[in-house]
């Protein structure tokens, strides 16, 4: 799990992966250890991860925070997909350490869709790498004069990770809002409105870097 402060690798992980290589990271890999704290860490040791549960909320919600703001400083583009990850997958440990059915749903769905759209991602920009061989953001400004559908279809999954209803993103903010209303979590609400924040920040990075300016 890439959680702060113990994320770093995922970025230099993502950048020195081939194209293939980043998808089944971020859509199979990091998974694995969401499956561990719901297969083995929360049914076999309950007691330890209700004792670890107010640390395990402090660095998710850290980790939301810390890394949607690195994010915005990247000029690699594989780079500000991979910490946008780590801020993702801090939602999937806010909710399984709920405790509760609508908290652990809520984090499933979330690696689902975090797979799926990430993926994505990652997969438009080996579209682009494979052609100019660079991941510098600098390099792909104006590509939406001639790639079209290209930009539009990368934009569409941008908006999926900000939650663009209709999107896989969108119903898992919808479990995400309702667990933590459930649970009147405070640090929910935190988590909730910077990583909307962000996320919307991120989507404009997208668009204003990657495809309208020179």
């Amino acid at each position: 799990m890439p959680m702060w402060p113990v994320h770093t690798w995922l970025p230099d992980a993502h950048v020195e992966a081939p194209t293939a290589g980043s998808v089944i990271l971020a859509a199979i890999l990091l998974k694995m250890a969401g499956y561990g704290f719901l297969r083995f860490s929360v049914p076999m040791f309950p007691l330890a991860s209700e004792y670890f549960t107010p640390l395990i909320y402090t660095l998710s919600i850290i980790a939301i925070i810390y890394t949607s703001l690195v994010a915005l400083m990247q000029e690699d583009m594989k780079k500000l997909i991979a910490y946008s990850s780590v801020a993702h997958m801090g939602y999937v440990t806010l909710g399984i350490f709920t405790f509760t059915k609508q908290g652990i749903e809520g984090s499933i769905y979330q690696m689902i869709s975090h797979g799926l759209i990430s993926a994505a991602l990652f997969l438009c920009v080996g579209v682009v790498y494979d052609r100019l061989h660079s991941r510098m953001i600098s390099t792909y400004g104006g590509i939406v004069n001639y790639l079209p559908k290209y930009s539009f279809l990368f934009i569409v999954f941008a908006l999926a990770g900000l939650g663009l209803p209709g999107t896989s993103g969108f119903f898992r903010r919808v479990f995400s809002f309702n667990r933590r209303v459930s649970k009147k979590l405070f640090s929910g609400d935190v988590s909730y409105f910077w990583s909307s924040s962000w996320s919307s920040l991120h989507a404009l990075a997208y668009k204003e870097s990657y495809f309208w300016s020179y």
